[in-house]
C-alpha cells in the first residue's frame, strides 16, 4: 500500500511541476506581447551626429556634451534621450564622433524642441566647436 501511495504522490508532484513552466512561459509570452504592443506605436527619432573642429579642446567638447545632456531636463517634449561616442571599427564615420539620439511623440513636439530657447542657447555653446553636423529624423516602423 505504501508503494502505491508514494507512486501516486510522486505522479502528482511531477505532474504539477510539469505544468508550472508552461504557465510561466505563457505569462512571459503575454508580458512580452503586451510590451511589444506598447512599443509598437510609432515614435519620432531625431539623430544628431557631430564632428568637432580640430582646434576644439577636450574641455570644449565636454562643455558641448554637458550642454546637450541638459536639454532633456529643460525641454519636456523630449521623451527619450541617449548619446555616445563612435567606436565603430569600420572607419566610415567621416569624422563624426558624437551621436545624440532623441525621441519625440510628434512632429509638433520636435518642432517645439527645435525652436525652444534652451535648444537655441545650446546652439550658441556648440556652434563654435562644430565642424560638421548631420541630422536625420524618422518615424519608427
Amino acid at each position: 500500500m505504501k508503494p502505491t501511495i508514494i507512486g501516486i504522490f510522486a505522479t502528482l508532484l511531477f505532474a504539477s511541476c510539469g505544468e508550472q513552466p508552461k504557465k510561466e512561459a505563457s505569462e512571459k509570452q503575454t508580458a512580452s506581447t503586451e510590451k511589444s504592443e506598447e512599443t509598437t506605436a510609432p515614435q519620432l527619432r531625431h539623430v544628431v551626429l557631430f564632428k568637432f573642429k580640430e582646434n576644439s579642446s577636450e574641455e570644449d567638447i565636454q562643455q558641448v556634451e554637458e550642454a546637450f545632456n541638459a536639454l532633456p531636463s529643460k525641454i519636456s517634449e523630449i521623451k527619450g534621450y541617449e548619446w555616445g561616442k563612435n567606436n565603430s571599427p569600420e572607419n566610415l564615420n567621416k569624422g563624426l564622433t558624437h551621436c545624440f539620439f532623441l525621441t519625440f511623440n510628434s512632429e509638433a513636439d520636435r518642432d517645439t524642441y527645435l525652436t525652444h530657447p534652451d535648444h537655441v542657447a545650446f546652439g550658441d555653446v556648440a556652434g563654435p566647436h562644430i565642424a560638421d553636423v548631420t541630422v536625420v529624423d524618422y518615424w519608427t516602423k
